[in-house]
């Protein structure tokens, strides 16, 4: 879905004020993966709760996936770059997610699903970002969305930098997502060598980037292949700019803080441990997904 656009311009740039090397982990049934925003940086990095990168050609680190498991409390976002991945849960939801495609889940007061491969060879690669529900909206139905890959808003700048819209907007974009209360930027950014590429951020968002092919510069800070980059709060910046000396590709994602207390035990995230309590205990009487406020 190739779309017009109306050139964002940003008069001072964010900087670069950390740059996190994520950690190796494996979860589900043994799919191996690397954590890069782990729970240290969830106030830092509010709304956002984890980030999740996977990419592997050898079907004994993908294949068994995730099999049946429960969640509360904030919103699931995966974004497959490659490979294919069937999801079911409790509310009677089903998809396919494929090449370039995105699926977006509201946990809300309880879900229980699954993400298996439907493939047993090839390359499997993407990401899942965890997007915390304000308190008032924790306890919500569980809500499930697949986008095909042409359901994702794209666009490419003069400087033939080809950025997908998945949440928010960019340069007059509108993602194929909006959220009211966290009001999240998600682009996937591809840039030939010696592109450059601006995007306006609220001064009161915090926002990162993750390379995931070759690297990038945000002023005189190179950003490798595989990093994180944790972009500094000003309150005159207006956005970043970004510069690619080789051809690079990268994920920017950004959100208005809910500025909450942050209760999480694996994949429970409430405001209190009385709720994280509560949660435990409705799994283990069979009440998470039927639980009301």
């Amino acid at each position: 879905m190739n779309t017009s656009i109306q050139l964002e311009t940003v008069n001072l740039s964010r900087a670069v004020e950390q740059l996190v090397v994520g950690q190796a982990t494996s979860d589900g049934a043994g799919v191996k993966l690397t954590r890069v925003l782990t729970q240290p940086y969830q106030y830092r990095l509010d709304p956002f709760l984890m980030l999740d990168a996977f990419g592997s050609d050898n079907p004994d680190e993908y294949i068994a996936g995730f099999p049946d498991h429960p969640h509360r409390g904030f919103e699931t976002i995966t974004y497959m770059l490659e490979g294919r991945m069937r999801h079911r849960d409790s509310a009677g939801n089903e998809g396919l997610l494929e090449n370039g495609g995105v699926q977006w889940m509201t946990a809300g007061r309880g879900v229980i699903h699954s993400e298996l491969p439907e493939q047993e060879n090839g390359r499997m690669e993407g990401f899942q970002l965890w997007l915390n529900l304000a308190s008032k909206d924790k306890m919500t139905p569980a809500w499930y969305r697949d986008f095909k890959s042409a359901d994702i808003p794209e666009f490419t700048t003069p400087d033939q930098v080809m950025v997908r819209v998945i949440a928010g907007q960019s340069h007059g974009v509108q993602g194929a997502m909006q959220r009211a209360s966290t009001e999240p930027i998600y682009l996937d950014v591809q840039m030939p060598a010696g592109a450059s590429f601006s995007q306006q951020i609220p001064p009161d968002f915090n926002a990162f980037i993750y390379v995931y092919r070759g690297n990038v510069r945000i002023g005189e800070q190179q950003v490798p292949l595989q990093r994180m980059a944790i972009l500094k709060k000003w309150p005159s910046a207006d956005g970043v700019k970004i510069q690619a000396d080789e051809a690079a590709k990268f994920i920017l994602i950004a959100g208005k803080p809910l500025g909450e207390t942050i209760a999480q035990y694996g994949p429970f995230v409430m405001n209190s441990q009385e709720e994280i309590f509560k949660a435990i205990d409705d799994f283990r009487q069979g009440r998470l997904v039927a639980a009301e406020p």
